[in-house]
């Protein structure tokens, strides 16, 4: 449970994630991706606000990343770049920026040179690997070089955990950042039912903190972990402070 939203005077950039793929909702891909953008997100000092995922059906990635994009500063897409049928992001992407799709000439040539360095053919399918919306910028791919793109304020990247990870950190260097999140987490043996009155008027009097309680149950007794985040190592501090009286004023758990 997140008790509230951090007041900053200057926020942070904040970020959406589309992860594209049949896979993903059929169970039959357990995705990876979205704790790892999370993750280094939070380190760059970037909000990730949202995340959709989506089937491999071009209106609906048309129209969850034409709402992600006029929503956040950075969409991160992942999935549906690749040589077969089914992968049809690149075509989606174009489509929801009205921008045609075309071989992009470099990406052409990394793929030419990179088949041939391993004596196999530049076949139709792996052509499709070199199809960007026009004018697209390329994002390096140091993995098997298919290249991901950026349109605007949107970055598309491969579904493969280690592709889209390496791909992701050709992107981050790039992009304007804010301060870190901080976290501290506190241990409380008391149940959400037991804190959640005098921890919302906690609450109330750190509105530069968020606070998220997450409740716990060993199998005969509930706890809950506390964790305070902000920007600010003060803030949380003085929230901690509060917080540790509130659980030493219940007492002893019976």
């Amino acid at each position: 449970m997140e008790i509230d939203a951090v007041t900053d005077a200057a926020p942070a950039p904040t970020a959406a994630m589309l992860a594209i793929g049949d896979e993903i909702l059929s169970g039959r891909t357990k995705d990876r991706n979205i704790g790892h953008l999370a993750g280094l997100l939070t380190l760059s000092g970037i909000d990730l606000k949202e995340v959709r995922i989506v089937a491999d059906d071009t209106d609906s990635i048309v129209g969850a990343l034409n709402a992600l994009r006029g929503a956040y500063d950075f969409v991160f897409t992942s999935g549906g770049i690749g040589p077969t049928h089914d992968d049809i992001t690149a075509d989606a992407i174009g489509a929801a920026f009205g921008i045609p799709v075309t071989a992009h000439p470099e990406a052409t040539e990394r793929l030419v040179a990179y088949y041939r360095s391993r004596d196999l053919p530049y076949t139709e399918a792996r052509q499709r690997m070199a199809r960007t919306p026009k004018g697209a910028s390329l994002i390096d791919n140091p993995v098997s070089v298919a290249p991901g793109f950026r349109v605007e304020n949107v970055f598309v990247m491969a579904g493969v955990p280690s592709i889209f990870g390496a791909m992701l950190d050709n992107v981050l260097p790039t992009l304007p950042s804010g301060a870190v999140m901080k976290s501290v987490a506190v241990v409380c043996p008391f149940g959400e039912g037991d804190i959640g009155g005098p921890l919302g008027e906690i609450q109330k009097r750190h509105p530069g903190t968020a606070i998220g309680s997450y409740p716990k149950f060993d199998g005969s007794r509930y706890s809950t972990e506390l964790v305070i985040r902000s920007r600010d190592e003060a803030a949380i501090e003085a929230a901690r402070v509060e917080i540790t009286a509130m659980i030493d004023g219940l007492g002893p758990r019976a």
